[in-house]
């Protein structure tokens, strides 16, 4: 099930960098990593949906080039950030 309007205006307010910020490095990796894990879930209960799994593959190479560009950006932004969202690397 995708975020409610509520989810991810609750989502962009933790992780943007100023007022205005909807689409910085950090707020569009937190959002993926949300629907990450919840197409993480569906693949648990759904092994053959092969659809979902090319889906889920392309989102995860999306957040790590996203995680990438960052780390190159500003280090100690990309280590609070994969802390605060508890992705492992």
């Amino acid at each position: 099930m995708t975020a409610s309007v509520a989810e991810r205006k609750e989502i962009i307010d933790t992780h943007k960098i100023n007022a205005k910020d909807t689409g910085s490095a950090p707020v569009q990796v937190a959002l993926l990593t949300r629907r990450i894990n919840e197409l993480s879930e569906h693949m648990q209960k759904h092994p053959k949906d092969l659809s979902s799994r090319r889906g889920l593959l392309a989102m995860v190479a999306n957040r790590r080039n996203l995680l990438d560009y960052l780390k190159s950006k500003d280090e100690a932004a990309y280590k609070a950030l994969i802390e605060k969202l508890g992705i492992r690397r």
